[in-house]
């Protein structure tokens, strides 16, 4: 029992984090039509604003040494602000162009932002500690379940909860579920299109600095490059989910932690190593059978 505990524990947390950045880029997908791949830089430039630039290893903390009250907020209304200004900047001139041309402008947008950190910081990976308490084993239902693992559940849980009283709720919500119908009628009935869109990069934002916050309490590492593995990974669980699919994404995240978790549990030792392949190997198939996604209508055609 203590066994499937812990299994049960580590595929929830890490599809945790699936699912909060498959979110951020599934919302922007909705409104814009737009798979941003600018989204793992946001999460880059999050964790590096916890620190002083410096070339060393080892980093000095600047917002990092703020209380937890005032720093979480912090780099969540940073991380809303920092995808605002891109949208306002880049995105919002290329609305009528092509979803191909969009995208590029995307990558473009995310290699601005790293090589920005580059010369800021260098490319040398510093070692950060932010809240090392939290990485604490405490005992639950038989296994030693470290404190962040419960957090990020519970942060999960609240932050899907809190996006769909968003989404069913509000003006804004509704107006940001008619977008992702179809956001031309949806224009043409009074839709604010600035605002929808807007709002939909500052969740985004706010959801990729949440993400950002989990990522570096748990490594302890700051990487310029760390977010391009979640984001091929969210990336992967909003096609998985159904582009566009706010819940696809998130039951998509959490079906790719659990999988990623049994992999590397059950795997013989000599494949572990290639876990990845396989894991890769059945989103293949999962396209394959169902190429609109697992949890999208049989029916949904592409946007246009």
């Amino acid at each position: 029992m203590g066994t499937v505990a812990q299994l049960f524990f580590d595929a929830v947390s890490l599809g945790g984090i699936y699912a909060m950045a498959a979110l951020g880029i599934a919302l922007i997908f909705g409104v814009m039509n737009l798979v941003n791949f600018a989204h793992g830089e946001y999460i880059a430039f999050c964790v590096f604003a916890l620190i002083v630039p410096s070339t060393d290893a080892v980093a000095v903390m600047f917002l990092g040494k703020a209380p937890a009250l005032v720093l979480i907020p912090a780099l969540l209304i940073l991380g809303a602000l920092m995808a605002m200004t891109s949208e306002y900047v880049v995105f919002r001139h290329f609305r009528r162009a092509d979803p191909v041309a969009m995208m590029i402008a995307s990558f473009a947008l995310g290699f601005v932002i790293q090589n920005g950190l580059l010369a800021i910081y260098g490319s040398r990976p510093k070692a950060i500690s932010l809240w090392p308490s939290l990485n604490t084993p405490i005992h639950v239902a038989g296994a030693d379940v470290p404190l962040l693992q419960l957090i990020v559940i519970i942060a999960t849980l609240l932050v899907v909860s809190g996006l769909a009283l968003l989404l069913k709720k509000t003006r804004i919500g509704l107006e940001m579920r008619a977008a992702a119908e179809n956001f031309t009628m949806a224009r043409m009935l009074g839709v604010r299109a600035n605002v929808v869109i807007t709002g939909a990069f500052a969740l985004s934002g706010a959801l990729a600095a949440a993400v950002a916050m989990i990522m570096v309490t748990q490594t302890g590492v700051a990487d310029v490059r760390m977010g391009g593995s979640i984001m091929l990974v969210a990336f992967i669980a909003t096609v998985i989910g159904g582009m566009g699919s706010l819940p696809g994404a998130v039951a998509a995240g959490f079906l790719i932690g659990a999988v990623s978790v049994l992999l590397q549990a059950f795997l013989p030792l000599d494949a572990r190593p290639f876990r990845d392949a396989f894991l890769y190997t059945l989103v293949i198939v999962c396209l394959l059978l169902r190429p609109q996604g697992l949890f999208a209508s049989p029916n949904s055609k592409p946007r246009v």
